[in-house]
């Protein structure tokens, strides 16, 4: 039994590019390309007519982005699968476009057979992405989860909690923000009750 191809739709404005994705993919004896545009308007009014499994998609497009793009026709594709390929990997852009219904998200300087396996992994129920990508992830929820643990201290005791990873005494901090002791302690108290620790070093640990 012939085993059916991944059909692959492709979106890219600069024509050189798409001519070379094609080249690459057309290679790969598990894919099939259906369909290729060159701009944001033909692949608006188009995409919904074709059959596909995945669409690999720029995000900057001739005039709007491929973000709108999938914003707008995933709700009425839901089994189509989205990839980004795109020069662009700030935070924002990356999480925009997977709060738009993006399946994956590859950087042009993805090698190439990535973008193939990066297809077939989508299509397969994975979500694809470039490690560099994958790791600006992972660090922009590290830097949420901190500033949610920022937020739950008051302003004076970040202040006292900066001081213990100095490695300053209750005494020392005390003088320097002009407090008794015991209303120090009764801070470092407060604080390890908000991070649900009991000591200073696991206190340190998970607020930095």
């Amino acid at each position: 039994m012939i085993k059916e191809k991944i059909k692959v739709i492709l979106v890219e404005d600069d024509t050189d590019i798409l001519e070379y994705i094609v080249s690459l993919l057309i290679k790969n004896n598990e894919l099939e390309i259906v369909k290729t545009f060159n701009n944001f308007d033909s692949a608006k009014n188009e995409i919904k007519e074709i059959y596909a499994d995945v669409a690999v998609v720029d995000i900057h497009l001739d005039r709007s982005s491929g973000i709108d793009l999938v914003k707008e026709i995933k709700p009425e594709l839901m089994d189509l699968q989205f990839i980004m390929y795109t020069a662009l990997y700030d935070a924002e852009t990356v999480f925009a476009a997977l709060k738009a219904g993006a399946t994956g998200y590859l950087t042009k300087e993805t090698p190439p057979q990535k973008l193939a396996d990066a297809i077939i992994d989508a299509y397969n129920g994975g979500s694809p992405m470039s490690s560099d990508i994958a790791r600006k992830i992972v660090k922009s929820f590290h830097q949420i989860e901190k500033n949610k643990i920022n937020e739950q201290l008051s302003k004076r005791e970040n202040e006292i909690i900066y001081m213990l990873a100095d490695g300053l005494r209750y005494k020392e901090i005390a003088d320097k923000l002009f407090l008794s002791t015991e209303t120090v302690r009764k801070h470092i108290r407060n604080i390890y009750e908000k991070l649900h620790v009991n000591s200073r070093t696991d206190a340190l640990n998970k607020f930095f």
